[in-house]
């Protein structure tokens, strides 16, 4: 089968998610990509970009069977703009994350209409895909909200016929190198979320203080990719624990990446909003113990009411019981593993490997055909 792949913000986990599983598929993959620059423009004019470049691709006898995208194209403009016999293709469109739910710092300044745009496409398409069931309940749930606050003829039929062909696909990771072995020292404690306060890095140097202030030993990295406008706690925290900092800033090859994450005892997430973690599960697969508030995605993700003692993973989202918890961490870990004997790294990331999820995403795709 030859898909034709549509992503208007080809970088970071949208990147990653795309190129992960057109590398693994069997299916023959066409892909179309933009920079991932400027999003909100590239929502904007996405569809009328891809159009044109299909059309040139369509004379020149080039054929897919079915149609993949992501959440960042308005697919029913596409559709109206492309081809016949390219808007006649299934369609399967993949929610990264959605402009109903995705965090502004002013609610005001949501813009309502990159919100219909993801209606407008999950109506469009055939098959809607979420990256974790989380996503999909609190999109649904901020829908409703939504097309309730319009004044008159609320399409509120579109959220039953959105459910029914909607389903999650976790995006998958890719293997990690073996972990070497660790040396006799002080708890290495990894954050690695975006530099933004969607992420609450206050949270998290709050907690990290609270550990200087009791003189605990520990050692910190702080990765993940930053930008110019950044919460200005990440400059204050560079100077504040510098005699403690390994690695700080974005990793810019895999290899950096991974060998951070082989060297860290555990990660750490404070976030407000999250629809997935990849950047968590990462680290866990690279042998990192988790360590992430009971909120969000991470109960799902890690399997809390599934797999037997991973409440262990999580704190109740306060700075406090965080520093509680990695002062605990800190103590156990010159006497012991962190890992408790019936619980391992793999046991809680393999599923999430592409090799592992290759068939799922395969066979799901030939259905639609």
């Amino acid at each position: 089968m030859n898909i034709l792949a549509l992503e208007p913000y080809y970088g970071g986990s949208h990147k990653a998610f795309i190129d992960g599983l057109s590398k693994v598929s069997k299916h023959g993959w066409t892909l179309l990509t933009l920079p991932a620059h400027k999003w909100k423009w590239r929502m904007r004019h996405s569809a009328i970009t891809f159009a044109a470049q299909v059309s040139e691709l369509r004379e020149k006898c080039q054929k897919w069977d079915l149609l993949f995208c992501s959440d960042m194209l308005n697919l029913a403009e596409f559709v109206a703009l492309a081809p016949a016999t390219t808007a006649e293709l299934p369609k399967v469109i993949y929610f990264h994350e959605n402009q109903l739910t995705y965090p502004v710092r002013i609610e005001d300044e949501r813009d309502y209409q990159f919100a219909m745009t993801n209606l407008t496409s999950a109506m469009t398409a055939d098959a809607v895909w979420f990256n974790s069931q989380f996503h999909l309940d609190s999109f649904l749930d901020a829908l409703a909200k939504f097309l309730k606050s319009m004044p008159d003829y609320q399409p509120l039929e579109a959220i039953d016929k959105i459910r029914a062909k909607s389903s999650v696909y976790p995006p998958g990771i890719m293997d990690f190198p073996a972990r070497r072995t660790r040396q006799p020292g002080p708890l290495h404690i990894l954050w690695c979320a975006r530099w933004e306060h969607d992420k609450n890095p206050e949270d998290f140097f709050k907690a990290i203080q609270i550990l200087k202030d009791k003189n605990v030993k520990f050692r910190i990295s702080v990765i993940g990719q930053c930008f110019r406008d950044r919460p200005a706690v990440f400059d204050k925290a560079h100077n504040d624990f510098r005699d403690h900092i390994d690695y700080w800033g974005y990793q810019e090859s895999r290899n950096d990446y991974a060998r951070v994450l082989s060297g860290v005892d555990v990660v750490v997430s404070t976030a407000n909003h999250e629809f997935f973690g990849i950047g968590v599960i990462e680290a866990v697969a690279a042998g990192a113990y988790p360590l992430v508030p009971n909120r969000l995605s991470y109960p799902e993700i890690l399997g809390l009411g599934r797999t037997e003692g991973t409440g262990q993973f999580f704190y109740d989202g306060s700075v406090q019981n965080l520093a509680d918890k990695l002062s605990q961490l800190a103590a156990r870990v010159e006497k012991a593993p962190l890992w408790p004997a019936h619980i391992s790294s793999s046991i809680l990331t393999d599923h999430f490997k592409w090799q592992n999820l290759a068939s799922r995403y395969d066979n799901a795709l030939e259905l639609l055909r």
